[in-house]
């Protein structure tokens, strides 16, 4: 990627985090206008858009590379077909000349509960990328282009998800990685192992704190999962593709 791709990269992050905290307050706001506070933060989490930031983020970077905006989905016309189940909707996609050259899945998650959405994330993510791979082996989408698949998440930075969590071992022992991390490590891990096992072809990870959110602070705990190398992967990929002759 050319300097002046990466250029505004910082900036472009800090407003898709600020993006992120604003929308989901406001999400909750009208929810408690709503009269329905019994779902609790339900509709902060069900609201959607809360993620459109950093969809937007690579959208441009998609189109810097000189991919037609015609072959770029983002708001629309996002499902790919599945081997174990018909369909998947995926946040962002790039589709040229009938082969699919991107499929991307952007996740967050806010406390104060973390353990089964901690579990639910990590499954669905293990889950669509299987299917994707499934389906792509039995020539659902491409004869010859192998599909960059990425996933983001941003996880809310807080005492919940940085404090040590135990591991129940009554038959085998866990692998020595997990005992005693927390979710932030646990998101960590799993993103980098999704990578290193191949199943995503980049992985990002972002924490976050509720109130310097909204002002677009954020962290990025592993080096190896940052927006920037998410960035220069899913734009080497792309760019190979590209309109300009």
């Amino acid at each position: 990627m050319s300097a002046a791709d990466l250029g505004n990269l910082d900036e472009r992050i800090t407003e898709a985090v600020r993006h992120f905290w604003r929308t989901r307050a406001g999400q909750a706001t009208r929810q408690k206008r709503s009269g329905r506070k019994d779902q609790g933060a339900r509709g902060a989490v069900t609201g959607g858009a809360q993620m459109d930031g950093f969809i937007s983020l690579l959208a441009e970077l998609i189109a810097a590379s000189g991919i037609s905006e015609k072959h770029v989905f983002l708001n629309s016309r996002l499902e790919l077909p599945g081997f174990f189940r018909p369909t998947k909707e995926w946040d962002l996609l790039v589709v040229r000349d009938g082969q699919l050259i991107l499929a991307l899945e952007a996740k967050s998650q806010v406390g104060p509960s973390f353990g089964n959405n901690f579990n639910n994330r990590t499954e669905e993510a293990m889950g669509s990328a299987l299917d994707l791979w499934t389906a792509y082996r039995e020539g659902a989408f491409n004869k010859t282009i192998r599909p960059w698949l990425g996933y983001i998440v941003l996880l809310e930075d807080c005492d919940s998800s940085r404090t040590p969590v135990s591991v129940k071992e009554p038959h085998f022992k866990v692998f020595p990685e997990f005992v005693g991390a927390s979710y932030a490590r646990r998101y960590e891990i799993f993103c980098r192992k999704l990578v290193r096992e191949r199943h995503y072809n980049a992985a990002a990870f972002l924490t976050s704190e509720s109130l310097a959110g909204r002002k677009g602070k954020y962290c990025q705990p592993a080096d190896d999962l940052t927006m920037q190398v998410f960035a220069q992967s899913l734009f080497a990929h792309v760019a190979a593709y590209a309109d300009r002759k």
